[in-house]
């Protein structure tokens, strides 16, 4: 349906559509440059996509790129402004990982006019293929649900204190979706008895940000999990050998349900 490979576009009519920027783990060929491959993809959202495998089925158009962030975040600013001033983040093009650590060989980083050409090969590509799809739902329904899929490691001292709840709502503080589908969203994750937060550490990056216009019938939720939600996560940071863990249907079915619930509600919430 798209003639760039890394970029995928299933096509649904219902008024939800999900974005999936972080479980690529091609790297582009960076592979020689990188400290090693398996550090150049341990930030990955893993399972993500498999976790979230039920929403074509809801009728949802579903965005994905198969990049990974190492080589371009397609959910940070694209002028590289943190979204977060004053906390630790990383960048458009990361020089090192959530733990801190380096990811290039010494003088392998990325010069600024590289990183000027991965915003156009993949970057902008990527936005451009959510805006298509904004457009096209817009045209079927008077209000649509942009919906962004992430995860992260439940520690991760250089980025938060202590450990992160199971669900983290971000819609900016409030500027990307109507307050009454935050409430239904949240009134979920409350009932499931799981840790859960509405815009604490994460508030939504430049997806949700960037797109989430409610005066323009774009509602935008950005969802980051902790990975130990759905997945085995080690205690400590992992490494090749236990990282990442295998994706298990089993252990992933009581969050996939509550997920499930809530796009469904998202949809629900749009058509009415």
């Amino acid at each position: 349906m798209n003639a760039t490979p890394w970029l995928t576009v299933s096509r649904g009519t219902a008024p939800l559509l999900v974005s999936i920027p972080h479980t690529g783990i091609d790297l582009a060929g960076l592979e020689p440059r990188l400290v090693s491959p398996w550090l150049g993809r341990r930030d990955c959202d893993w399972w993500i996509d498999k976790l979230y495998d039920f929403a074509n089925d809801l009728g949802a158009t579903v965005v994905r790129t198969a990049i990974s962030r190492t080589v371009i975040d397609v959910n940070r600013d694209p002028t590289g402004v943190s979204l977060y001033p004053g906390q630790t983040t990383t960048t458009l093009c990361p020089t090192d990982t959530f733990d801190g650590d380096p990811l290039y060989r010494m003088g392998e980083e990325p010069t600024p006019s590289e990183i000027d050409q991965r915003r156009e090969t993949y970057f902008k590509p990527y936005h451009a293929g959510l805006q298509a799809e904004i457009d096209r739902l817009r045209g079927m329904h008077e209000k649509i649900v942009l919906y962004d899929c992430h995860s992260i490691r439940s520690v991760l001292p250089r980025l938060f204190e202590g450990t992160l709840p199971v669900f983290n709502l971000g819609t900016n503080d409030g500027k990307s979706t109507d307050p009454v589908l935050q409430d239904k969203v949240a009134a979920i994750l409350a009932a499931t008895g799981e840790t859960w937060v509405v815009n604490g550490r994460f508030k939504g990056g430049s997806i949700t940000r960037g797109f989430g216009q409610p005066q323009n019938g774009v509602h935008a939720l950005q969802m980051e999990l902790s990975n130990r939600g759905y997945m085995r996560e080690p205690s400590e940071k992992g490494s090749p050998e236990n990282w990442p863990v295998p994706y298990d249907p089993t252990y992933a079915a009581p969050i996939r349900t509550t997920l499930k619930t809530i796009l469904e509600t998202a949809i629900d919430w749009a058509r009415r």
